[in-house]
This record gives C-alpha cells, sequence and structure tokens, in this order.
C-alpha cells in the first residue's frame, strides 16, 4: 500500500484529494460502525452547518484560529478553511493560514485527527493537537488559550469526574456550581465556552435535555441567559448521526450578544430519508444557514425570542416553546357529515330491500326459513 501511494504523483490532483479520500474512508467506516462511530466522527452536512455559522462575520480574519476540545478524527476542525476567504486581488492566502487547535482522550483516534490533518496538507506549525482529557486537564498556558472559533460534537451526557477542585477551575468557578458528575453536557460546553474570543462565535451539539433540564443544569443555562450568551438554538433532525438516533441541537454562544435574545430555528424537518437513516442534503443547510443569519421570524420554523420571553418561560429553552411547528389539523363540517350519515342510511335501506328481494326469490325469508 505504501509503495503504491508513494508512486502517484500527487501534484497533478487538487491539493484535498488525498485528505477528502481519507476523510470518505472514514465516514465510510463510521456509516458500518453504527455507535461506535459517534466519538471519532461528525457527518460531513452536520460539520459543514457548524463551520458556516461559526465562520459568519469572521471569514475575512488573517490566521484564523478554531478549537475542538473533542476533535475526534479532526473533520470538524478541517471543515473551517472552506469558508475562510482569501484575498486573491491582494494576494493574502487566509485559507492557508488558519490555525487549528483540538484535544482527544482517545490515543488511537487522536492519531486518525494527526494523520487526517498531514493529508489535508496542513503545516505542522498550524496544527496543534494534543493527546489528553479535556474536562481534567485543560489547555496547557504557553500557547494560544482563546479561539475565533470553537466548534464541538462531544459524548452526549457522559459521565465525568467532578472532583471539587473544579470548583475554583476558572472554566467552572463564575457559576458556582459544577455540572452533574452523571452529564458532562454542560462541562464540555463550559469548556469550550471559556476558550472563545470576545468576538468569537461558538458552535456545540448536543442533546435537548440541556435545553430544559432543571437543578444545576438549570441554574447554569439560567445565567448563560442572564449574560446574553447563548445567541441560538437550531434543532436538527433525528437518526442523522450515527451515534444515536435521539434528536439533537445545536447550540450558538456569543460574548457579545446586548439584547440578550435567543433565536430558535426548528429544523427537524429538514432531511432526506434513505432507509434507516436521515440526511442532511445542501438545501436543508443551506435553508437553516441563510435562516440564521437573517434572524427573523418564519411561520412554524424560526422565532428570535426576546429575553422578557425567556424569562417568562423560566429560561427553559425547549424550541416547542418558542417555535410551534405542529401541523393544523383540518376542521369538520358537522353538516356535511350529517348529510354524509343520511346518504348511507339510505343507501344501507336500498341494499336491505335488494336482498329481501333476493331471498324472496329464493323461497328464504330473512329467518332463515324455507317456505
Amino acid at each position: 500500500m505504501i509503495s503504491k501511494l508513494a508512486a502517484i504523483d500527487f501534484t497533478l490532483y487538487p491539493e484535498d484529494a488525498l485528505g477528502d479520500a481519507y476523510e470518505y474512508l472514514i465516514s465510510q467506516f463510521a456509516s458500518e460502525s453504527g455507535k461506535k462511530a459517534g466519538e471519532f466522527y461528525t457527518p460531513h452536512a452536520v460539520s459543514t452547518l457548524i463551520a458556516r455559522i461559526v465562520t459568519h462575520g469572521q471569514d475575512t480574519k488573517y490566521g484564523f484560529t478554531v478549537y475542538d476540545p473533542t476533535c475526534g478524527s479532526g473533520s470538524l476542525l478541517l471543515q473551517i478553511r472552506n469558508f475562510i476567504k482569501d484575498d486573491v486581488k491582494n494576494g493574502i492566502d487566509r485559507t492557508h493560514a488558519v490555525q487549528y487547535f483540538g484535544q482527544e482522550i482517545k490515543n488511537q483516534t487522536f492519531n486518525l485527527a494527526r494523520m487526517n490533518m498531514m493529508l489535508h496538507r496542513v503545516p505542522g506549525s498550524l496544527q496543534h493537537l494534543r493527546n489528553g482529557d479535556t474536562l481534567d486537564a485543560d489547555w496547557p498556558t504557553d500557547e494560544p488559550t482563546n479561539f475565533d472559533a470553537v466548534v464541538m460534537n462531544p459524548p452526549y451526557s457522559q459521565k465525568y469526574d467532578a472532583v471539587d477542585g473544579l470548583l475554583t477551575d476558572p472554566r467552572f468557578a463564575p457559576y458556582k456550581k459544577l455540572p452533574p458528575a452523571s452529564k458532562a453536557d454542560f462541562a464540555f460546553l463550559l469548556h469550550g465556552f471559556y476558550h472563545l474570543k470576545d468576538t468569537g462565535t461558538m458552535g456545540i451539539v448536543l442533546p435537548h435535555g440541556v435545553l430544559f433540564r432543571g437543578g444545576v443544569e438549570g441554574t447554569i443555562r439560567e445565567e448563560l441567559l442572564k449574560k446574553g450568551n447563548i445567541y441560538a438554538v437550531i434543532g436538527l433532525p433525528a437518526g442523522i448521526f450515527f451515534s444515536t438516533g435521539i434528536p439533537t441541537c445545536i447550540v450558538v454562544l456569543k460574548k457579545n450578544n446586548p439584547d440578550r435574545s435567543v433565536f430558535f430555528i426548528d429544523g427537524s424537518k429538514e432531511f432526506r430519508k434513505k432507509r434507516a437513516k436521515n440526511f442532511l442534503d445542501p438545501e436543508h443547510i443551506e435553508k437553516l444557514y441563510t435562516t440564521y443569519v437573517d434572524r427573523k421570524d418564519v411561520e412554524k420554523y424560526a422565532h428570535l425570542a426576546t429575553y422578557d420571553e425567556i424569562e417568562k418561560n423560566d429560561f427553559n429553552l425547549n424550541i416547542p416553546r418558542y417555535v410551534d411547528s405542529s401541523e393544523e389539523e383540518e376542521g369538520i363540517d358537522l353538516q356535511a357529515t350529517f348529510d354524509e350519515l343520511a346518504k348511507l342510511e339510505e343507501e344501507e335501506k336500498e341494499v336491505d330491500a335488494k336482498l329481501a328481494e333476493f331471498f324472496r326469490e329464493l323461497g328464504i325469508d330473512f329467518g332463515g326459513e324455507v317456505r
């Protein structure tokens, strides 16, 4: 295999040809692996949507930095440069100046990410990957710790070691309580948000439970909403991930959202079904993205909720509270129904009369006696 690859002149092919082929193989393996795939691969369509969201308004930055604390195979990280714009007129190549930061707990998966970067020809100076426990061991202090974008698709509702020492950790200290040890969803969210620049955007995929669960999670969610940190909630269709069939959502966070409004999109019906899986096609991604950018109400699809509205809902972000996407039941015309019943009764009488005539000709009455 190595000798065959060595014989290929890759300068004859597009720059990302080998890397894209590698990602395709990863996606095919993920498709066959089912739940095992959740630990290392985010479907291309979801990666594309998140990358477009977090680069929106920042796509002309030179030296753009992106961080994925649970980077898996690195596919979500690598999507970013597809939406960074070069300045061709002035010869400024921004695409090849993106800096990638990622952390992955599993050594084998970490090596998948390194290989993915290498095959996409990302120079070693621009890739900063670590093999370690994100929640237990934060990013080293001798490297940049705030990023233009944070992207995440962490393991859902996973247990973690919520030791008391984390209460003084700057990632969690402002919230005065730790997320429950039985569900690390908010621990991952707070970790990523801590590393976001004041001008940056974060996109994280999580189960819907983070939108409405109470207790400590409800307290943390309320604190984030009071500070205007939750910018948008995008509901995704069920069955689009290899690792789970449950519905998920993208929570978009910012540190600069003065009016504290939250934009809700119910994208649960934006999919194409193929056998047992659901798929987001380019037109679905485009609709979700343009709706997110417009930030305007769309009947039964999207709603911009004010802070007062959210407060009246006790800081519960369950999407149906803000977007009623239910189908209206067709009204019942009582008069038409009565007319139809009367017609059926008349038809029944006619059938009975014909049957009686038929039985009489056979010498049988309705009581079954032969004459």
